[in-house]
């Protein structure tokens, strides 16, 4: 037990977690030049076309990323490039069918003077075009991280995010364009990548050519779960922005007010997401050598680890509620000071439940049990939207949508437990008894 928990800190843990980190600095930089370089309507459409953005880019993904990370994390070369060549050819038929649908939809509100947030308008407008250029990038990270290629991960990455963040950099300093220039230059970063890996061969276009009818139905099958399971993730975490959005009252200025706590709280949860891309692989192989023995041993050594991690953190999130607020959102949001920080103290509580969420979704993954996990995720997302549209349209309260995250991670926590328990038999008090016997092992070394 001991020793498969150490392999948590070892090499391939430590790249992930640089990648994580280093797109996690220049994302927060970005969103700190963003917050100083826009007003707050402005800087609130921005996060909602985002927002809107990411959602439709996981359930684009959705379906066949988890699946090329699974059947590419076994296979010999000549069988990965055949998934890999399924995979782009699965996304390109996506992207097509997003622009005959979102299209039309934003001529047909422009034909009939229908007033709605700028930041849906965007989305329509914008997103077919996004999602044909962040096509081939993304699908060869997926494809990576079944290899475990943490170090091309990364520079993908960087060159993505590092470039449009020296757009805004330049931008706050001498040109001083708006809103309109700020998304150009989104798609600009996103076809950066995508040139490079078009070049290198790395984006699976070259093998569309191999797709074979038995590929497709094999990822879809996998995908279609995992989509969901996906897309209900993602509305956990954009369903707030989305259905604040619809407000009147609380519309892009609540929009821009809540996106600082909740900016605040994804750096929480940068080394979670690390390691949850280093254990599925792990979890997947060990499920297909049928080791469930192995397979729990990595559960309960990476979630009792990071499950204790996370105490500490919260706390002094907590602790520093206002001045993290104020560091992060500037001057302009000193207004509102008191409601972000409290906003934020009730997402520290929940940052401490995400570990184990998380891990049961990816182990119920590994296992090849994606239903069971999308049922988990669908449960959850029923919750925070139900609960989201109280807080908003009744109680017309931040603080109150904050709180449903709190509520929708505990059911989750209880749904995969009861799945993942009912499959492979795992009892939560081993995740705390290998986590303390981890940190007092590394005292006894000290």
């Amino acid at each position: 037990m001991l020793g498969s928990i150490k392999k948590v800190f070892r090499e391939k843990n430590f790249l992930s977690l640089t990648t994580s980190m280093s797109i996690a600095a220049l994302g927060l930089l970005s969103f700190l030049l963003l917050t100083r370089g826009l007003e707050k309507e402005l800087f609130g459409d921005w996060v909602l076309y985002v927002t809107i953005a990411t959602f439709f880019d996981l359930l684009r993904f959705g379906l066949t990323s988890t699946a090329l990370v699974r059947f590419a994390s076994g296979g010999d070369i000549d069988q990965n490039k055949v998934y890999l060549g399924t995979s782009y050819k699965i996304g390109l038929v996506l992207v097509v069918i997003l622009a005959l649908v979102l299209w039309p939809v934003y001529f047909i509100l422009s034909h009939f003077n229908v007033t709605i947030n700028n930041g849906y308008l965007m989305f329509l407008i914008w997103y077919p075009i996004l999602s044909i250029l962040n096509l081939s990038w993304n699908n060869s990270v997926s494809f990576f991280q079944s290899q475990q290629r943490f170090k091309h991960i990364l520079f993908i990455r960087l060159l993505n995010v590092g470039s449009f963040v020296l757009f805004l950099i330049a931008n706050n300093t001498f040109l001083h364009l708006g809103l309109m220039s700020i998304v150009i230059a989104h798609l600009i970063s996103n076809l950066l990548p995508s040139i490079l890996v078009f070049v290198k061969r790395w984006d699976g276009l070259m093998y569309i050519k191999k797709t074979t009818k038995s590929s497709t139905q094999e990822m879809i099958n996998f995908g279609k779960y995992s989509m969901g399971t996906l897309i209900g993730s993602s509305l956990l975490r954009s369903a707030d922005t989305i259905i604040i959005g619809l407000s009147p009252i609380l519309g892009s200025v609540g929009i821009a007010q809540y996106a600082i706590p909740l900016k605040l709280t994804d750096l929480l949860g940068i080394p979670l997401r690390s390691f949850t891309v280093t254990a599925y692989p792990k979890m997947a192989k060990k499920s297909h050598e049928g080791d469930i023995a192995g397979l729990k041993k990595i559960f309960y050594g990476y979630n009792g680890v990071i499950s204790l991690l996370f105490v500490p953190v919260a706390i002094v999130g907590f602790i520093f509620a206002e001045e993290l607020v104020l560091l992060l959102g500037g001057n302009e949001y000193r207004d509102s000071l008191e409601l972000l920080a409290t906003i934020f103290r009730i997402f520290s509580v929940y940052s401490i439940l995400l570990p184990i969420d998380r891990f049961t979704g990816v182990a119920l993954d590994s296992i090849n049990k994606p239903r069971f996990n999308f049922n988990k995720v669908v449960i959850m997302a029923l919750a925070n939207i139900v609960g989201d549209f109280i807080a908003v349209f009744v109680f017309n309260s931040l603080e109150a949508v904050a709180g449903v995250t709190v509520l929708f991670t505990l059911i989750g926590i209880f749904a995969g437990y009861y799945y993942l328990n009912k499959e492979i038999g795992v009892r939560i008090k081993y995740l705390f008894i290998e986590g303390i016997h981890f940190f007092k092992t590394i005292k006894t070394h000290l």
